[in-house]
């Protein structure tokens, strides 16, 4: 997993514990409600392949829950590792600034948490190739 961290960010620390742990898929959020159905479909196709993990939801705007109180609600249900996947297309101004930010927060105020904070799912190779792989095939059905 290490390969999609962004560099500098997991916390190290031997004294941390790093049991349980627990994936946050975290989006940007809109005023729709229905703008975050396919983020649920994401987080039940993960529980479906592997009920035994902890998969969460967060938002940064418009949406609950955001960062803190969901791992809030980790953390009083004994979380000690949070994984912050962002699930967003691209490293933009929000993971380039306000994520490290707030995550950093986080660590700050939970120093035995161990936080990762991958980069966007968008930029996964296999999430690449996924796209490029539905354009084609929508091609093909457009003949």
């Amino acid at each position: 997993m290490s390969g999609h961290l962004a560099e500098g960010t997991v916390s190290d620390s031997a004294s941390r514990l790093t049991a349980p742990r627990a994936l946050v898929l975290f989006a940007h959020g809109a005023r729709d409600p229905e703008w975050a159905q396919p983020l649920r479909r994401v987080r039940v196709a993960i529980l479906a392949t592997s009920p035994e993990l902890q998969v969460e939801l967060a938002f940064l705007e418009f949406m609950q829950p955001d960062l803190a109180t969901c791992v809030d609600r980790l953390l009083a249900g004994g979380c000690r590792q949070v994984i912050v996947l962002p699930m967003f297309l691209a490293q933009g101004g929000h993971l380039k600034r306000d994520v490290p930010l707030l995550v950093g927060e986080l660590q700050r105020r939970y120093p035995l948490v161990r936080f990762d904070l991958a980069t966007a799912i968008g930029e996964a190779p296999e999430v690449v190739q996924a796209m490029a792989s539905h354009a084609l095939a929508l091609l093909e059905r457009c003949r």
